[in-house]
């Protein structure tokens, strides 16, 4: 396990860091007041080659790795978070195809998002199934060579904005079917009729996201449109996490930078009792321990991303990798609150939307206790096997 970049590496990172340091942080602040979607930004990302860096070659893409994606991630989010989601969910909806599309599936749905900005959507999450994917409930009826699907979808990123949707949905009408055969994972097109695209949800944090609930009534989805088979569903909803949760992990890493960096910044210009804040212990003890946080958890996702690059299972890690560093995107940015004082709870000073936009990192892709079970199952079966 090495961290020493190549060429290739630090080149991506730069584009990406020299990206966000002079587009996405001027309108940061803009974009989180106003809620609007960030499309200028995504088009620029786009025109620099730092979205859809998953998709294959053979479809037009750049074929990179996911240790590469976690790098530009990273600096997308030291940014702001809000545009890196929008970013991220793009590939946590195209992931599904990249793992178990055939070849048409891929050039198809992966082959037009590379020839103009586009987006699509991962539509897992119901109002009454969240951590719990096996309770969902939407529903798809094989008619001839068709599938009718009705259901509702809630908190889909890209909901609004997504040219198409990788959509679970239950085939087995069994309620005592297992998990691993009773959904069935389709490639839905966002313009399908029947489906209603709910409000955008106004959220705590990275506000700029497109977050909306969605209703399928009665859409038909031809057959050509599942992945792999029917009943194949929930493995590859699943299996794409162990891609995804690095990236995730390294938006969190790069907020928690930011949030160091600010507060770093902060303490060297503010005086108290005759000198910078920096020079009291108390405050350079906390630089210090945020400091720490933010190594550990960048080496968090470097080890996960590179274990699935590698070729092998990397659930364990990625798992610690997206708990660890959600956490410590929380921890950071409040210790940054604190080190801004009275200007830190203002909206005029960037670290109260920090803290804001760090909170879903506990939650989206699955929950920091959602990660502490998977990590405890990890961990107790090596004992086991």
């Amino acid at each position: 396990f090495l961290i020493e970049l190549t060429d290739e590496q630090k080149e991506f990172q730069a584009t990406a860091r020299k990206f966000a340091v002079e587009e996405i942080i001027p309108v940061a602040a803009h974009y989180d007041k106003s809620g609007e979607y960030p499309l200028p930004l995504i088009k620029r990302a786009w025109e620099l080659g730092l979205i859809n860096s998953h998709i294959p070659e053979s479809c037009g893409g750049l074929g990179l790795g996911s240790f590469e994606a976690c790098l530009i991630t990273e600096e997308l989010a030291y940014g702001c978070t809000g545009v890196q989601t929008a970013i991220e969910a793009n590939s946590l909806g195209q992931m599904p195809v990249i793992i178990a599309g055939n070849e048409q599936q891929q050039k198809k749905y992966l082959g037009r998002m590379t020839e103009e900005p586009m987006m699509c959507a991962y539509c897992v999450t119901e109002p009454g199934a969240g951590s719990d994917v096996a309770g969902i409930k939407t529903k798809a009826e094989k008619k001839g060579d068709e599938y009718v699907i009705n259901g509702q979808k809630m908190w889909i990123t890209n909901g609004g904005k997504a040219n198409w949707y990788f959509l679970l949905a239950r085939t087995n009408p069994d309620p005592k079917a297992p998990a691993s055969k009773a959904f069935t994972g389709f490639i839905v097109e966002a313009d399908s009729p029947g489906i209603q695209i709910g409000r955008k949800e106004i959220n705590m944090g990275q506000r700029c996201s497109d977050t909306r609930g969605i209703v399928f009534e009665d859409v038909r989805v031809p057959k050509e449109n599942v992945l792999i088979a029917e009943g194949a569903g929930f493995k590859i909803a699943m299996g794409a996490f162990d891609k995804t949760r690095p990236p995730v992990a390294a938006g969190a890493v790069g907020l928690a930078k930011r949030a160091l960096d600010e507060a770093t910044k902060y303490a060297l210009e503010r005086k108290t009792f005759g000198k910078p804040i920096v020079e009291h212990q108390a405050v350079s003890f906390m630089l210090a321990e945020m400091a720490m946080k933010v190594e550990l958890a960048r080496m968090a996702y470097q080890r996960a991303a590179w274990e699935v690059d590698a070729g092998r299972r990397n659930t364990y890690y990625a798992s610690i990798a997206k708990a660890f560093a959600g956490d410590v995107a929380n921890q950071v940015a409040t210790d940054a609150v604190q080190i801004f004082g009275g200007n830190g709870f203002n909206t005029e000073y960037p670290v109260e939307k920090l803290m804001r936009d760090a909170k879903i990192y506990q939650i989206y892709e699955g929950t920091a206790q959602i990660q502490r079970m998977i990590i405890a199952r990890e961990h107790v079966g090596k004992y086991k096997a």
